[in-house]
């Protein structure tokens, strides 16, 4: 199970980071990924980290503004926001995926998080 939170209303400029936490059973060897939905929009690839940590992708409209990291030790996944824009808002969602590959494909993840919004205010 995954809980997303840290979501909320921030300025355009600013920073908010994101948590999902992992209960259940340990997410050490999974793909861990950030995805959102702006509204009336389709759900977009954010962000993922390797099980290692070693390797991590961003989407190009986020690419140097957001960073992903990970704590194994607290089962959690975190998403740094920085440099927020209005076309940033939108549910972010956390996700698992349990392969040994790298995806960027929504449906290629097992696990979802519930989900929290993040509003950026022009």
């Amino acid at each position: 199970q995954l809980q997303a939170s840290g979501g909320g209303l921030v300025q355009a400029g600013g920073s908010l980071r994101l948590s999902c936490a992992a209960s259940g059973h340990s997410f050490s060897r999974y793909y861990l990924g950030w995805f959102r939905q702006a509204p009336g929009k389709e759900q977009e690839f954010v962000s993922f980290i390797s099980w290692s940590g070693a390797t991590t992708s961003y989407a190009d409209s986020v690419k140097g503004r957001f960073t992903i990291s990970r704590d194994d030790a607290k089962n959690t996944v975190y998403l740094q926001m920085n440099s927020l824009k209005p076309e940033d808002t939108a549910v972010y969602y956390c996700a698992a995926r349990r392969s040994v590959y790298f995806s960027t494909d929504q449906r290629d993840y097992d696990y979802w998080g519930q989900g929290t919004l993040v509003t950026v205010s022009s």
